[in-house]
């Protein structure tokens, strides 16, 4: 594995789980989740420095602007996970986070209104998968697709509401 993808890999492991309330980090976990579907987490986090090249240092106001040229640009990039679908999910997802106004202000007031801006603590087995899937993560993800959302199933949600902190796992 290369040191830019171990990079990657040590800065998800730090933010992994944290309460974050930082749209740019909200942003790149909606990235990676996207990204592990079919793959693994690992696989997706290693790409970090990369996503953060081709998707505008994760800013999801840059990316709703993106058109078929950047598309061609990102799927030619030197080690992209080169999915058209995700890749088109991702620019999808922007767009679809900015037409949350003026119901919500921002990704982080959508995202942490469904636990009223508290962390919600889920009971878990010891060694259940990080992703093992919650009432929670469906609802989010049932609304986040009515809402034009794309590669957004109950998995993938609940990777991301994990990864934000939104949810705690506890055994």
């Amino acid at each position: 594995m290369s040191r830019e993808n171990e990079t990657g890999i040590q800065e998800y492991d730090r933010l992994f789980g944290q309460a974050t309330h930082d749209e740019q980090i909200l942003f790149e976990f909606l990235v990676i989740a996207v990204f592990q579907a079919g793959l693994s987490w690992k696989v997706a986090a290693s790409k970090i420095p990369i996503f953060r090249q081709v998707f505008a240092d994760f800013d999801y106001h840059q990316v709703a602007g993106f058109d078929e040229p950047e598309l061609e640009t990102i799927m030619k990039t030197d080690g992209m996970i080169r999915n058209p679908r995700k890749v088109q999910a991702i620019i999808t997802n922007a767009r679809a986070i900015m037409q949350l106004a003026p119901e919500f202000p921002d990704f982080n007031s959508y995202l942490w209104h469904f636990t009223e801006n508290n962390a919600w603590t889920m009971q878990i087995e010891p060694g259940t998968p990080p992703n093992q899937q919650s009432s929670l993560g469906t609802i989010v993800a049932k609304d986040m697709k009515k809402r034009g959302f794309k590669f957004v199933g109950p998995t993938t949600v609940q990777l991301l509401l994990i990864a934000s902190g939104i949810i705690k796992r506890t055994d």
